[in-house]
């Protein structure tokens, strides 16, 4: 089947998807759960051979770790799913109703936004996570991961597809695209697909930007910061800053600058040092860095670089205007925290700081749709449509008006003798 066809096929099953009941729904997301453990043995098999596959291609060992599917992963994935299930069905919502005249009701209602296009890095519990979120939000979905994890993605993709189809899911619900042409092919498939998208670095989701006119939901690097203050708690900005680098490095929501107040560098940089070679990071640092810790002098590029690796760039600065500046100079617009004793200054960071997740003496590690109570995610917004930050179920829906009349029409409120709008608010 061409990828054209899949997409016609998608966009069928997403008319029949918007109106399935959230008990269908339940029930084959708890099909899918159950036929991911059935299938263990498959999957495991497919993700050996990419794995074999991607070592002989000496791909990188954070993307190695990504890859990597096994039992403990599908029970994960499985588990997310069981939370999932918990969670209030995101369609059928009424988010405000007016009266505007007697017997003349309108109402805002969430609705699926139809065929969503994801386009992934090498992590296969994405899938699993991308597809589940999207049934649960009445969405049809076209999904194209990374190549190294070609064969544990087809595994996955045919054995949710079949357990949702069984489960009484419209035939064609999910698409998977298998080559990199596919994806051109698809950024031209505006009648298709209602929204793409794509996780990947700046230039790529800058790719698709430029070459489609399917409305996208852009996920760039994740250049993130911790900012310890000058009245940072000296254990807690080192138990803060070693999470949001190390805890796990190859992901969009790790730190890779770390700004330091000059008031607090000569007693916290010492003991970063040590923290951070312990875990095996390479640390880059400022000329004022490098004046007190030995270190790699850091460039201009590394200040804007996402290494998802273990090296972070350290810079000491003046104070918080001048931190809050270089953040949104450099950063990615993802995630930043601030380490202080000073609530004013947590104030000011958080509401100057121009990113999706602002946080106060937290790792930046809690940016993420599962930790955010969203049942997982398909993604991180780093721009500011319809949805920013970890995009769960809320962001997969978007609404519809829906008026309720009783005979009406227009020329009655119009002319000398125009009836009068009331615009009464309704409890919902």
């Amino acid at each position: 089947m061409s990828i054209a066809d899949i997409a016609k096929q998608a966009k069928k099953a997403s008319i029949q998807l918007a109106a399935v009941k959230s008990g269908v729904k339940n029930t084959a997301l708890a099909e899918i759960a159950k036929a991911l453990k059935q299938n263990s043995s498959k999957i495991i098999t497919a993700n050996k051979k990419d794995l074999a596959d991607a070592e002989k291609n000496k791909l990188a060992a954070p993307l190695l770790k990504r890859l990597k599917f096994d039992e403990s992963k599908i029970a994960d994935v499985a588990a997310g799913i069981e939370s999932l299930i918990k969670l209030d069905d995101p369609v059928g919502a009424t988010l405000s109703a007016t009266e505007l005249d007697k017997g003349l009701e309108l109402y805002k209602v969430s609705c699926p936004i139809g065929v969503i296009g994801v386009i992934f890095e090498s992590r296969p519990d994405a899938l699993v996570q991308i597809s589940t979120l999207c049934l649960k939000s009445g969405n049809a979905v076209l999904l194209k991961g990374g190549s190294e994890a070609q064969n544990t993605n087809k595994a996955l993709a045919d054995t949710i597809r079949a357990a949702g189809e069984q489960a009484g899911l419209p035939k064609g619900w999910l698409g998977l695209m298998e080559t990199r042409s596919e994806v051109a092919e698809i950024l031209k498939m505006d009648e298709y697909i209602d929204l793409l998208i794509p996780r990947g670095s700046n230039e790529f989701v800058r790719h698709i930007m430029d070459n489609t006119n399917i409305p996208v939901l852009g996920h760039a690097d994740g250049i993130c910061h911790v900012y310890v203050d000058g009245e940072a708690n000296l254990g807690m900005a080192v138990k803060i800053t070693v999470d949001s680098k190390c805890q796990y490095v190859a992901v969009c929501n790790a730190a890779e600058t770390l700004l330091v107040h000059k008031g607090m560098a000569h007693q916290f940089l010492p003991k970063i040092k040590a923290a951070l070679e312990q875990e095996g990071v390479e640390i880059r640092g400022c000329e004022k860095t490098a004046s007190i810790i030995k270190v790699k002098q850091a460039n201009e590029k590394d200040w804007s670089t996402e290494y998802l690796d273990y090296i972070i760039s350290i810079k000491v600065v003046d104070g918080l205007d001048e931190a809050i500046e270089h953040i949104n100079r450099y950063g990615s617009h993802h995630t930043d925290t601030i380490v202080t004793a000073n609530k004013e200054k947590a104030k000011k960071f958080m509401e100057l700081v121009d990113s999706a997740n602002v946080f106060w003496n937290a790792s930046t590690r809690f940016s993420d749709g599962y930790r955010y109570g969203l049942g997982a995610e398909v993604g991180i917004s780093t721009t500011k449509i319809h949805s920013r930050g970890p995009v769960g179920l809320e962001g997969l829906v978007i609404y519809k008006w829906k008026l309720l009349g009783s005979g009406q029409a227009v020329a009655d409120y119009s002319g000398k003798n125009a009836k009068k709008f009331i615009h009464k608010k309704l409890n919902h």
